[in-house]
């Protein structure tokens, strides 16, 4: 918990006490379910609520934008970020039911009014948002034919509305394709190891009807 207020101060009492009950509630839900490494649920606020946190240190989130979580797994980034940011309304996507179960639970344990679950592949989810997140669920090419026309078509923010993709290692390869993507490293806003190799993805993709 310390880390998260290490890097994010202004935190209000209510969010404070949410991240805070991240961890147990997690390692209830983990026993009965497993959706998140033995050693990731020990770094559970290093590997997977601050990761999610380093979309904010690089798109803050505007009140009354859209943001769609695809892959959420166990709700990463969706609820830290929807922690951060009670104004904005997230959808976290998942087509694997035991990983959305988790993810209800937590979201009402948290109280969080700002989060809706989808139990369901990306490609059958309608809606438009501002924004995509994601943490590493495909390649890119796979990931623009999935969440293809599902960008809303007034940009909110400065930065043009599309994906924010959490990675690791080296995207040259796989950006190549993407002359439009910009990749920001983790490790200049973050200073622990483990963000030496990560990185957040902008890849900004036009409306379609």
């Amino acid at each position: 918990m310390e880390l998260i207020l290490k890097y994010f101060p202004q935190l209000t009492d209510n969010q404070k006490d949410q991240f805070q009950l991240l961890q147990n509630l997690y390692e209830d839900w983990n026993l009965k379910i497993n959706v998140v490494s033995r050693k990731d649920i020990e770094e559970l606020y290093l590997r997977h609520v601050l990761h999610s946190l380093g979309i904010a240190k690089i798109q803050p989130l505007l009140s009354g934008s859209k943001i769609l979580d695809v892959g959420t797994g166990g709700g990463f980034p969706g609820i830290p970020l929807a922690i951060l940011y009670p104004e904005v309304s997230f959808h976290l996507v998942d087509s694997i039911g035991k990983k959305i179960k988790v993810v209800d639970e937590v979201v009402a344990g948290l109280e969080l009014k700002n989060v809706k679950t989808i139990y369901d592949r990306v490609e059958n989810v309608s809606g438009k948002y501002d924004f995509i997140v994601s943490r590493a669920v495909a390649q890119m090419e796979t990931f623009t034919h999935w969440v293809a026309g599902k960008i809303a078509k007034k940009s909110l923010h400065e930065r043009k509305n599309g994906i924010l993709y959490l990675k690791g290692g080296d995207l040259a390869e796989e950006l190549k394709s993407f002359p439009k993507a910009t990749v920001y490293s983790l490790s200049d806003f973050f200073e622990e190891d483990f963000f030496e190799t990560k990185s957040l993805v902008h890849l900004p993709l036009k409306f379609k009807v």
